[in-house]
C-alpha cells in the first residue's frame, strides 16, 4: 500500500520555477480509510473488500485513484486539488453533464456516487466513476499511420455531431435539478418520450474557469444561465471590470518575455477597464445576424486532446474523459478546430487543400524526411477534421465558415480571460474589427461604435506583434528545455531540464552588454521563482 504522502502530494512532475507554490496547490490531505469505505458503499460493497487503492494519475485540476475490490471490479476515485474551482459547482456540474451524455449514448463514464462537499467522513469532495476500457490515445497520438487518422478524425467528428444534436434551453453549464436553488437554472426539457429525464438535469452557472479565478471566486457578478448571446458575450467582460476596479493595481505582463516589450513598466489596469469598456460597446455587433441557427447554445467536451480519449486495440473510441469546466454556448462562440487537430498559421491548411507529401520526399535526408512527415501529419489531421465536419456536422462547418467566425471568438475570449498586464491583445484585436467594420456588417453597415486613430491603432498592432514573437521565442526555449506550460517537465527529466535552462540562462547573461540588460534577465528570467499573487 503505498505511503499517505504519495496519496497526498503530487508525484508526476516538477515545476522549473515556483515548484513549491505548483505543489502546495496540488496538496490534499484526506481521511484515506473513509474514501476507501465510501468508494466500496457506491458499488454497494464494503470496505474490507477494497483490496487496492493507488495513485493512477494526476491532472492540472484532480488527482486519480485505482480502486481494485476483491472480485477484481476495478473503478476510479478522483478528487480536486485545493487550488480547483469553484469546486462544489465544477464537481456537481461534471457529474451531471456526463449522467446527461450517458443517457444520450455518448461514451463517457458511469458515475456511482460523489459529493460537492468536503462536508464529508473522508474530508474532500469525490467522484466515483467507471474505470474506461481501452488504450489512451496520448500514448500512440503521434505514430498513427495515415489510415488510423482518418478513422479516428472520422469518429471524433461523428462524436462531436450528436454533441451538437443535443438541445438546451440557455447557455451555462449542466446539474441535476437537485444540486441548484430554483432561482438559478433553467430546466432541460424531456426530448423524448422514452427518456427518463424529465426535470432532472437543467442549466445553471458557467464553470468556465477564468470566471473564477483566484480572487474572481467571491465576486457578485453574473455567471449564467444565460438566456440569450449577449448575455453570454457580456458577462466575463464585466467580471474583469469588477475584478480589476476592486483589487486592480499596475502589473507587468505575467509572461516574462512580453516585458522588454514595454520597457519594462507595469502595465495599468485602468486602461484594461477602459478597453473592457469599449468592447461591452461592440459585443452586440459580435452576435450574427439573420442567423439564427449560429445563437442556439451547443456544448462541446473542453479539452478534446487525444489524452483524453480512449481507444480499442481497433481504434474504436471507448470513452471520453475530464469533462470537468463544460458548458454551453452559443454555436458562434462554441465553434472551433480542437487545438490538438488545428494547424492555423500554415498556407496549406487554412486554404483547405489535401495535403501531400514532397515529390521528391524519398531523397531526402533523414532529419528533412522527418520534417516534412511532421508537416504532412499537421496538415492531414486539420484537413481531415474540416472535411468530414462538413460533411457529418454541417451546423459546425457553418459556424466555422460563418463571416469572421474567429475574429468573433478571439474578441470574447479576450474580453473575459483574466487579466495578466496584457493591454494590447484586447485593444489591437478592436482595432482589427474597427478596420474591418464594412467587411463584418455586410452592405447595411452601420456606424462604426469604436473610432481609433492612426496612431493609436499603429501603436497597438506594433506591440501585439511585439508580444506575439516574444510568445514564439517563449515557445522556443521551452522545446529546447524540453518543458511544458508552466515549465512543467516529469519528475525523471527534470535534472537534465534544469541543467539546460541554467545553460540558457549563462548564455544570455554572456549576451548581455551592459550591467543593466544584465540585472534585467536576472531579474525576469523566465525559467526563475517569481511572485504570482498580485496576478490572482
Amino acid at each position: 500500500m503505498p505511503s499517505c504522502s504519495d496519496l497526498f502530494d503530487y508525484t508526476s512532475g516538477r515545476w522549473l520555477y515556483n515548484d513549491t507554490l505548483r505543489h502546495r496547490e496540488r496538496r490534499r490531505i484526506f481521511n484515506v480509510p473513509e474514501l476507501k469505505r465510501l468508494a466500496a458503499s457506491s458499488i454497494c460493497q464494503k470496505e474490507e473488500d477494497v483490496l487496492g487503492f493507488e495513485k493512477l494519475a494526476e491532472g492540472g485540476f484532480n488527482r486519480s485513484f485505482l480502486v481494485t475490490m476483491r472480485d477484481n471490479f476495478r473503478f476510479v476515485a478522483r478528487i480536486p486539488y485545493p487550488v480547483t474551482q469553484p469546486k462544489p459547482l465544477v464537481i456537481a456540474s461534471e457529474v451531471a453533464t456526463m449522467d446527461f451524455l450517458r443517457s444520450h449514448g455518448i461514451p463517457v463514464p458511469k458515475v456511482y456516487g460523489y459529493s460537492a462537499s468536503a462536508d464529508n467522513p473522508a474530508g474532500t469532495e469525490y467522484i466515483f466513476m467507471e474505470l474506461i476500457q481501452g488504450q489512451n490515445l496520448g500514448d500512440i497520438w503521434f505514430d498513427l499511420s495515415e489510415r488510423q487518422r482518418y478513422k479516428l478524425i472520422a469518429q471524433l467528428v461523428q462524436l462531436e455531431s450528436r454533441l451538437f444534436a443535443l438541445r438546451f434551453p440557455a447557455s451555462g453549464s449542466l446539474y441535476y435539478c437537485s444540486d441548484l436553488p430554483e432561482s438559478n437554472r433553467v430546466i432541460i426539457p424531456n426530448s423524448s418520450s422514452l427518456s427518463t429525464n424529465e426535470g432532472r438535469f437543467c442549466i445553471g452557472p458557467d464553470t468556465s474557469l477564468g470566471l473564477w479565478y483566484g480572487r474572481r471566486l467571491n465576486l457578485p457578478v453574473e455567471r449564467g444561465p444565460y438566456q440569450d448571446c449577449l448575455a453570454v458575450l457580456t458577462a466575463g467582460a464585466k467580471k474583469e471590470i469588477a475584478y480589476l476596479s476592486k483589487f486592480g493595481q499596475p502589473l507587468q505582463p505575467f509572461q516574462r518575455l512580453r516585458r522588454e516589450t514595454y520597457n519594462y513598466q507595469p502595465q495599468s489596469h485602468l486602461d484594461h477597464i477602459a478597453t473592457l469598456k469599449q468592447y461591452l460597446q461592440i459585443a452586440p455587433t459580435l452576435i450574427p445576424r439573420g442567423n439564427p441557427a449560429l445563437h442556439r447554445p451547443v456544448l462541446r467536451h473542453p479539452d478534446l486532446q487525444p489524452n483524453n480519449i480512449f481507444v480499442s486495440d481497433q481504434l474504436e473510441i471507448t470513452g471520453l474523459i475530464d469533462w470537468q469546466h463544460s458548458t454551453a454556448l452559443p454555436l458562434f462562440l462554441q465553434c472551433a478546430i480542437p487545438n490538438s487537430l488545428q494547424n492555423y498559421g500554415d498556407d496549406v491548411s487554412e486554404s483547405l487543400q489535401e495535403p501531400t507529401l514532397p515529390s521528391n520526399f524519398n531523397k531526402l535526408e533523414a532529419e528533412e524526411q522527418y520534417q516534412q512527415a511532421e508537416l504532412f501529419r499537421k496538415r492531414q489531421l486539420h484537413y481531415l477534421y474540416v472535411k468530414f465536419t462538413s460533411e457529418t456536422n454541417p451546423d459546425h462547418y457553418n459556424a466555422l465558415a460563418y463571416d469572421f467566425s474567429t475574429l468573433r471568438r478571439r474578441l470574447f475570449h479576450c474580453a473575459s480571460d483574466p487579466w495578466e498586464g496584457d493591454n494590447a491583445t484586447l485593444k489591437s484585436t478592436l482595432i482589427t474589427l474597427s478596420r474591418k467594420w464594412a467587411d463584418i456588417n455586410g452592405g447595411n453597415t452601420p456606424p462604426r461604435p469604436l473610432v481609433f486613430s492612426d496612431i493609436e491603432s499603429n501603436e497597438y498592432l506594433k506591440l501585439a506583434r511585439a508580444q506575439s514573437e516574444a510568445d514564439e521565442q517563449l515557445k522556443t526555449c521551452q522545446d529546447l528545455i524540453g518543458v511544458g506550460n508552466e515549465g512543467w517537465v516529469p519528475v525523471d527529466q527534470y535534472e537534465g531540464a534544469m541543467t539546460r535552462a541554467m545553460a540558457l540562462k549563462t548564455h544570455a547573461l554572456d549576451a548581455a552588454e551592459t550591467a543593466e540588460e544584465r540585472a534585467r534577465i536576472e531579474e525576469n528570467w523566465i525559467f526563475g521563482d517569481f511572485c504570482e499573487g498580485d496576478y490572482m
